[in-house]
């Protein structure tokens, strides 16, 4: 994939590591319009499908009229040699912290400086107030914790906008700017299942959901609609607009938290801690959960919560054989074995958890494959019209009783599932005080001026 923007400037040779969303976002607020650097290519990793394209010319600017061509991650070493590339920028989330640290060695010995940009050079800033929900780790609860600090606001009499982190998965010039107020303008859209999975839970509560690509523009439409402003986090990346309130979600299960980039930073950052998931961690999880709080950001307020577990007729799990779909990327690069639905299905007793594996078609055997811990659960994984085929097929060839469906998306509108289903969620709980509503008090009272 050739492009030749030599013509507008001759800086320092720039290649940026993403995964369709921090790095588009670091580009720009730091490379675009700015002739101080020239960014050669991007590399793409966790997402499928999102490398073999261009970052448009018309989101690119005016100093790359070709373009800047996105390369798999496997080309890395290639790339800065090709190239002559003088800085690599790393720029995606959800990585631990030795394999980060392996990827800088690979671009240190190819010759390349190795950087990483930080929240002050790439947070922008508004003129609403925002209350930030990020996490330690991808699968910690944000989606309903979210929703919940969305619903505070929205009782407290707010006009509120969620901001979605970025997963521009398809045509990059059409989702510059996204704005969501109902199931039909995520069909319209041709949402993934991905992105409907974050959309659709908040759209169904009366909040619209604005992404994207440009988020200088979106905080700018969103700021002219809302009074306050929910920054919804993906992964474990800390937020791209400067927060009134930064909340930080840590899940007790997984004992790791603090060994994931940028996990700690945000543990670090936090105004308020989220403790989740209190009524499925063991006692010796959560108090390694409380130490290492109290070990890493002591002034942070620490909110205990509970997520307990709801389905739709979930008494028809009792002695069937279950296939149970889980969180796609809970699953893959948040490191979880099972999630919701595996949790729900031994809890109600079925008879058996079917493993889908032997029955995995097409791109999903492939993410089996690249992701062993998983354990027999099925991930949702629909970053694209052919793995919703693949997945539509893989339950199609289970020999199960019944379907246990934990995405936050109802799946059945996507794809056709002739197994019986029953659909299972988290919502979450206030364990003790503070609460959610009491964190959020001071937001609420500046969101309306007082």
């Amino acid at each position: 994939m050739a492009v030749d923007n030599r013509a507008k400037h001759e800086g320092p040779r720039v290649l940026i590591m993403g995964a369709a969303g921090r790095d588009f976002h670091n580009f720009n607020v730091r490379f675009r319009d700015n002739p101080d650097y020239r960014v050669m290519a991007f590399t793409a990793a966790q997402i499928p499908n999102i490398a073999d394209r261009l970052y448009p010319a018309s989101l690119a600017g005016s100093l790359y009229p070709s373009g800047i061509p996105i390369y798999p991650e496997q080309e890395l070493d290639r790339l800065i040699r090709l190239h002559h590339i003088e800085l690599v920028v790393f720029a995606y989330s959800d990585i631990a912290h030795e394999s980060l640290m392996r990827q800088a060695s690979v671009v240190l010995a190819a010759g390349a400086d190795f950087s990483l940009l930080g929240p002050r050079s790439t947070m922008l800033s508004g003129k609403k107030p925002v209350v930030s929900v990020c996490a330690t780790r991808t699968g910690a609860g944000k989606s309903p914790v979210a929703r919940r600090v969305v619903a505070i606001l929205q009782r407290a009499g707010l006009r509120v906008a969620t901001v979605r982190h970025p997963m521009p998965y398809g045509d990059l010039v059409k989702q510059a700017v996204q704005r969501f107020d109902s199931l039909a303008d995520l069909d319209a859209a041709g949402c993934t299942i991905e992105e409907r999975e974050e959309y659709e839970p908040h759209v169904a509560q009366g909040c619209p959901v604005y992404a994207g690509v440009d988020y200088g523009r979106i905080l700018h439409e969103a700021e002219g609609w809302a009074d306050i402003i929910v920054w919804d986090g993906g992964n474990n990346d800390w937020s791209f607009f400067v927060p009134d309130l930064e909340i930080v979600l840590l899940d007790p299960h997984r004992a790791d938290e603090q060994d994931f980039f940028p996990g700690e930073v945000n543990l670090l950052r936090a105004d308020v801690v989220v403790l989740t998931k209190l009524d499925t961690a063991t006692s010796t999880q959560v108090a390694a959960a409380r130490r290492l709080i109290e070990r890493l950001n002591p002034r942070a307020t620490l909110v205990e919560t509970v997520m307990p577990l709801s389905g739709d007729e979930s008494g028809l799990i009792a002695g069937k054989r279950v296939l149970v779909i889980e969180d796609g990327p809970t699953l893959t690069h948040g490191g979880m074995a099972f999630g919701a639905g595996y949790l729900m299905a031994e809890r109600h007793r079925a008879r058996a958890i079917v493993d889908p594996r032997p029955s995995a078609v097409g791109s999903l055997n492939g993410t089996f494959q690249q992701y062993p811990h998983i354990g027999p659960v099925l991930p949702a994984m629909g970053y694209g019209p052919q793995q919703i085929r693949d997945l539509e097929e893989t339950i199609r060839s289970v020999d199960c009783d019944l379907v246990v469906i934990a995405t936050p998306v109802d799946l059945r509108r996507l794809i056709r599932i002739a197994q019986p289903t029953v659909r299972v969620r988290y919502d979450v709980e206030d364990h003790g005080r503070p609460t959610l509503a009491d964190v959020l008090q001071g937001v609420i009272r500046k969101a309306k001026g007082a």
